[in-house]
């Protein structure tokens, strides 16, 4: 079925989420461009999103948005709930206010844009091959156990850490604008001063993080990222030692 470069609007109000994404599916087969209003809460939306779809939702989305996503675009005016991003191999998420828990959960391609704040684990099992790399941006503070069991990827994290922050990290790397305390960083874990290609990726990372949110942040906002500090694995397998003598 042939598609369009034009875009159309798509009202959920209170269905069931199968209704919904039923209705979400039929759109995209005609449009490249859906407008979703009057989300409430519905799980799912955008799953395997391919490359050229795009979704704008306004409300809040239920669990699971973006999961598989591969190579769609999906952006959120409003808050979003538990997990999105679930495995997503591709494409950008871009979320106009703060997230729940498990964002990013084990995702292996792709950008997740927060604006505000995020819930706990996010990041958890992200995982990157070769040039495949994910990417987690959140502009508040995040929840305990951010990066979690990280194999691999970024995280970008403007605001303060929750606890236990990257445990059983052992890949990736975290960006951290405000510095965890000596006593706070992990067995296992380094964090040092960034240096110059760290640098040029966090301007890449916060200048399209500014791109997206510029409007909605303090004037003041800026960033300075030869200051942030990164947290990575002391060593290729640093949990070696505890499962094997």
């Amino acid at each position: 079925m042939t598609t369009d470069m034009g875009n159309v609007q798509v009202t959920l109000g209170t269905e069931h989420f199968r209704e919904a994404n039923e209705k979400v599916r039929a759109a995209l087969a005609e449009h490249d461009v859906i407008e979703l209003r009057n989300v409430f809460a519905q799980r799912y939306l955008g799953c395997a999103l391919p490359a050229g779809k795009r979704l704008e939702i306004y409300g809040t989305p239920g669990n699971d948005m973006a999961c598989y996503l591969d190579g769609g675009v999906i952006e959120v005016f409003g808050n979003a709930q538990d997990q999105i991003g679930n495995t997503m191999n591709g494409g950008e998420v871009v979320v106009h206010g703060r997230c729940g828990d498990a964002a990013g959960y084990a995702m292996r391609g792709g950008r997740i844009f927060v604006r505000d704040d995020s819930g706990w684990r996010c990041g958890i099992h992200m995982k990157q091959f070769e040039e495949t790399c994910p990417t987690l941006v959140i502009g508040g503070d995040a929840g305990s156990f951010l990066g979690e069991y990280m194999a691999g990827g970024i995280i970008v994290l403007l605001g303060h850490a929750g606890d236990y922050l990257a445990t059983g990290m052992h890949g990736g790397v975290i960006y951290l604008r405000f510095p965890l305390s000596d006593d706070a960083v992990a067995e296992g874990l380094v964090q040092s001063s960034v240096d110059a290609r760290d640098a040029e990726i966090i301007d890449e990372l916060l200048g399209v993080y500014w791109a997206h949110f510029q409007d909605e942040l303090d004037a003041s906002f800026s960033w300075d990222a030869s200051s942030f500090y990164k947290l990575t694995p002391a060593t290729a397998s640093p949990y070696a030692g505890m499962y094997a003598g």
